[in-house]
């Protein structure tokens, strides 16, 4: 077990996190407005680290099978709480998404690993969830993984916490992509920030045919409080914009959160 990301978790509100304001908003609205055309009929999905099952449940109310699982308890006991009274069903666990042994082969049309990979520090931790995500997906299915960008924590971080403008952590985020609970300079917990030539290069080098990437949030991030105080017509003027812009690569580096899409 994780022990320092669990606790992490345990002590915030992920179920918060997508829906309070829209600089957080964006990230949800632009992630299923890419992803709901790609998963159409009646597919059965894994959502292997769902947090509290804000995409799972978007799914489930759309017909699909969702299976949720999560590292954290807390947040299988959401999901759970939140199934009671749903017109359908939606197989739970907490698990660990670098051994999905609960699962057999080829169990699922899609898989969605939004949240494993950029809490796996370790390089040979990284490649086991890519591979148990690999086994348990059928072949001409969709795996879907969000990472967060090397080149955009940084600056992000600093402006919004001075005190951490340290030389040290900016050349250890650069150099190793690592942060762990126990560093000096620690701002959240065991993480890894990815590139997005080495996400291409990982799903090329286990034979995953990228089919999109994009960025969740895009430049939202840098001026959130601005995109807070927008009202629902300048929202979405915003909204439209950034997902008329969210491929570029210019600005997948500069996003919080990107997603690459690939198929097996």
């Amino acid at each position: 077990m994780r022990k320092h990301i669990v606790e992490s978790y345990t002590h915030s509100r992920e179920e918060d996190r997508l829906s309070t304001n829209n600089a957080r908003r964006i990230e949800f609205l632009t992630t299923v407005r890419v992803l709901a055309p790609l998963i159409s009929g009646q597919k059965s999905i894994l959502d292997c680290a769902a947090g509290t099952g804000v995409y799972a449940f978007y799914f489930a109310e759309r017909g699909h099978t969702v299976t949720a699982t999560d590292l954290t308890p807390r947040h299988i006991e959401v999901i759970r709480s939140l199934l009671k009274g749903k017109p359908y069903q939606m197989q739970t666990a907490v698990l660990d998404a670098t051994d999905m042994g609960i699962f057999a082969d080829e169990s699922f049309d899609v898989v969605l690993n939004m949240g494993p990979f950029y809490h796996l520090v370790e390089s040979a931790d990284r490649k086991k969830c890519l591979k148990e995500c690999l086994r348990v997906l059928k072949k001409g299915g969709l795996l879907v993984t969000a990472y967060i960008p090397r080149f955009y924590v940084f600056p992000y971080v600093a402006l919004q916490n001075p005190d951490l403008l340290d030389a040290g952590l900016a050349e250890q985020l650069i150099q190793t992509g690592q942060l762990r609970h126990d560093d000096e300079k620690c701002f959240w917990t065991d993480t890894y920030y990815a590139t997005c030539e080495e996400m291409e290069q990982l799903y090329r080098q286990y034979g995953v045919t990228v089919i999109d990437h994009f960025a969740q949030d895009g430049a939202t991030a840098h001026f959130s409080q601005k995109v807070d105080q927008l009202n629902d017509a300048q929202f979405k003027i915003w909204c439209d914009y950034h997902y008329s812009v969210c491929r570029e690569r210019s600005l997948l580096g500069a996003s919080n959160h990107v997603i690459l899409v690939g198929q097996k």
